[in-house]
């Protein structure tokens, strides 16, 4: 991986302070309908972008963003429920546990791209109920363990990185950026209970295995939510899913590790906290 310049690393930057900072005012400060129009919003600017590595054309991409946002909408009363939830969540884990990486080996050709837009109903609506059925607490500590995972395997793929993962979707990724995440990941992992109480109290004696195994499948399920939308972005032959977001790209470029993890991780921290 080559270093990005410095004023692109320092745009990066930039953007991702203003919006790490606007949403942790939302999700701290706002009340839980409130909190879920700016869901909305995130989703549907993220539904545009799917739309377009569809290769739906403008008319057709604004009545798939109307769709998503209906489904989601919709799905936040029967999310309230434990039988709604587990149908909803784990639905999305086997999509991405089953039919992603089949989808992934076998390749995005032309042949299957007509499963986009219903794959994109998979990857985002799930995701989007999950920020908003997760406490502030929770919500904030899978995003930081989706981060720390995305950079630890860039600074390891960069240090180290030999073994190409997946050459043909991206040649950037490295098994060895792998092996950083999931260390940092279990790192971050033994902190968090190691500080915070209620996570701590219910990690004790044979739980810490399924605990970090917890964590591992989490962060490997974050390297596939990068190839997933990396796979599309090739089929559709562009480097970004958009161009709103100087220095990232678009919506989905910062979204896309989530999208995998968020559902999984709500299903996760039901039985932990």
């Amino acid at each position: 991986m080559q270093p990005l310049p410095e004023r692109l690393f320092l745009t990066r930057l930039l953007t991702a302070a203003l919006l790490l900072a606007g949403f942790v005012a939302a999700l701290l400060f706002l009340e839980r309908a409130q909190f879920a129009w700016v869901v909305g919003v995130i989703i549907a600017l993220a539904a545009y972008e799917w739309a377009r590595l569809c290769r739906l054309d403008t008319r057709y991409a604004i009545v798939y963003v109307g769709a998503i946002l209906a489904a989601f909408a919709g799905l936040l009363a029967p999310l309230q429920t434990a039988s709604g939830a587990i149908v909803i969540f784990g639905s999305a884990v086997v999509f991405w546990c089953a039919a992603v990486p089949i989808w992934l080996y076998k390749g995005m050709g032309q042949s299957s791209a007509w499963l986009l837009p219903l794959a994109g109903l998979v990857v985002l609506i799930p995701a989007a109920l999950a920020m908003v059925a997760l406490a502030p607490v929770q919500l904030l500590l899978v995003l930081a363990l989706v981060w720390i995972a995305d950079t630890a395997a860039y600074g390891a793929g960069r240090a180290f990185g030999r073994r190409k993962l997946a050459p043909s979707i991206s040649p950037g990724k490295t098994w060895e950026g792998v092996a950083g995440a999931v260390t940092a990941t279990l790192a971050y992992a033994i902190v968090c209970a190691a500080l915070i109480p209620s996570l701590g109290s219910a990690v004790q004696g044979g739980v810490w295995l399924a605990y970090l195994g917890g964590a591992a499948f989490l962060c490997a399920l974050s390297v596939l939510g990068d190839l997933f939308e990396s796979a599309a972005k090739r089929q559709a032959g562009v480097k970004d899913s958009g161009t709103l977001l100087p220095g990232h790209g678009g919506v989905l470029d910062r979204i896309d590790s989530a999208t995998a993890t968020l559902p999984a991780a709500l299903l996760l921290l039901r039985e932990l906290m």
